[in-house]
């Protein structure tokens, strides 16, 4: 899964992308080096980011999403808490919904119903303006599993269809640097959800205080991290760099060269 952020403001990439006809290079860049989906996003949920309003987060994303979706061959996700802004996207010809609020919004859930899109629900502890101030846990990996087996049940008895949604555990959303250790290194705990296990640990800054921060380090942690998630279960990986993620992958699996 790669990432197109059209955002100010996000952590890795803010502002590079907001023009619509850069956002379709990089789109087509990433489905060339081999991404299956294009998240796009235009509301950053950075730790310590201010949340926008959905006309302005529709503003970021409509001339994009004209731009983008008619050219690419890859299925289009929208990374968005707002029913709104999904509803509007989904209309266009997205195909999917990824919410890092797991359909804590009122109106979401029954959007992804009624269009029978994928659905991924994210943990995240608190909001992001104020979601890393002292985050505790007592055993992170069984609390964000029990979470999301809530969120499950939530999404299923709002009408969504049970194969149709995927489980995020939200690294770096609301934890401390073991946190998102811990739960990178039991993910296979979350295959008791039964349900495909997302994993974005793309140049989070828990990998900046193992890796260090500059682009080189970055690239090198980001693909560590996900070759470490597919090895654990993972079955999406949302990364920023699709070239080295699928060669870690690649090498990783000595089934992919026969």
């Amino acid at each position: 899964m790669g990432i197109l952020n059209v955002t100010p403001d996000s952590f890795s990439d803010g502002g590079r992308f907001l023009d619509p006809e850069s956002a379709l290079d990089h789109a087509l860049r990433m489905q060339e080096e081999g991404a299956d989906v294009i998240d796009v996003g235009a509301e950053s949920t950075r730790p310590g980011s201010s949340p926008i309003t959905e006309e302005e987060e529709w503003k970021r994303l409509l001339p994009v999403l004209r731009k983008v979706l008619p050219r690419i061959k890859i299925p289009v996700s929208i990374d968005t808490q707002k029913p709104g802004v999904a509803d509007l996207s989904l209309q266009e010809g997205a195909a999917m919904i990824n919410d890092v609020s797991a359909l804590r919004r009122e109106g979401m859930a029954e959007v992804a119903a009624r269009h029978r899109v994928p659905v991924i629900l994210m943990h995240m502890r608190g909001e992001p303006p104020t979601m890393q101030r002292n985050p505790s846990y007592e055993d992170v990996v069984q609390e964000v599993l029990r979470f999301l087996q809530e969120r499950i049940r939530f999404a299923v008895d709002r009408g969504i269809d049970r194969d149709k949604i995927m489980v995020d555990p939200g690294l770096g959303f609301g934890k401390r640097f073991e946190d998102n250790l811990a739960l990178l290194n039991d993910l296979n705990e979350f295959g008791a959800l039964r349900a495909p296990i997302v994993v974005g640990a793309s140049r989070k800054s828990f990998l900046r205080k193992i890796f260090g921060a500059d682009e080189k380090a970055l690239w090198t942690g980001s693909a560590a991290a996900a070759v470490l998630a597919a090895s654990k279960g993972a079955s999406i990986l949302r990364v920023h760099d699709v070239a080295v993620t699928k060669a870690a992958i690649r090498l990783a699996d000595p089934n992919s060269f026969l």
